[in-house]
């Protein structure tokens, strides 16, 4: 059973689900670890809004649909006023919608209820970590969406980006100072697809630092701040 890592500095989680019985299931789980705690409770986003300004959690463990206000626009609430809050969606639903949408809300996460403990604490960790995580299961519906939309020559359109509010994402984008090169597109394609920095390292068999420098040197180079924005541009401009 997973007992939590050596890591002593807890990560302190709001959990926000309007299930009662879900929410204690939740807690349950996320306080086998040595280093995750639960620090609050709220069962709509609305109340989520408020407690995440009160509490100052490490990262929100967040349902989609919930009532007065679903846990989508109580992202994009909690995001407008803290940009680097860590939010992980969690839902029964694994449509191409939701997940776009929580993504475009700025969450960096977004993780199926059915998902093994032990797989929730990798996304608590990694999320918490500044990393991008998805199940696998949505990883791939996503990048299936933007493959669909390439052109038969392997250029992305134009319009295949579509955003929480319903519109196109895909503007005219400008080129991107310095390509990225090989190794680097592989890097990405593994951060899109929800990898930490370490499985990163063990995929390509490379060192974590290499692989800490190949990610900081790709945030550089889409000129975006963290992981989930490389996530976004990535898609956006058909890279992967």
């Amino acid at each position: 059973m997973e007992i939590g890592n050596s890591i002593t500095n807890e990560i302190r989680v709001l959990l926000v689900e309007d299930h009662l019985l879900t929410r204690i299931g939740l807690r349950t789980v996320l306080e086998r670890t040595n280093d995750i705690k639960v620090i609050g409770e709220a069962e709509n986003g609305a109340l989520a809004v408020a407690m995440v300004r009160e509490l100052k959690p490490d990262v929100v463990l967040m349902d989609v649909g919930m009532p007065i206000l679903d846990g989508i626009e109580a992202a994009r609430k909690i995001c407008a006023e803290n940009p680097h809050q860590r939010i992980i969606m969690l839902t029964s639903h694994d449509n191409q919608e939701d997940i776009l949408a929580a993504i475009s809300a700025g969450a960096g996460g977004y993780c199926l209820k059915d998902v093994a403990p032990d797989r929730l604490y990798t996304a608590v960790r990694s999320i918490h970590n500044g990393d991008v995580w998805l199940d696998s299961s949505i990883a791939h519906k996503v990048l299936g969406q933007y493959a669909a939309a390439k052109s038969q020559n392997g250029k992305p359109t134009q319009n295949h980006f579509v955003g929480a509010n319903g519109n196109s994402g895909a503007e005219d984008l400008p080129a991107l100072p310095e390509p990225l090169s090989c190794r680097e597109l592989e890097v990405l394609k593994l951060l899109v697809e929800g990898c930490s920095n370490q499985e990163i390292a063990n995929c390509l068999v490379i060192s974590l630092a290499t692989a800490k420098t190949h990610v900081r040197i790709i945030l550089n180079k889409l000129a975006v701040d963290d992981r989930t924005q490389a996530a976004v541009q990535a898609m956006r401009r058909g890279l992967v």
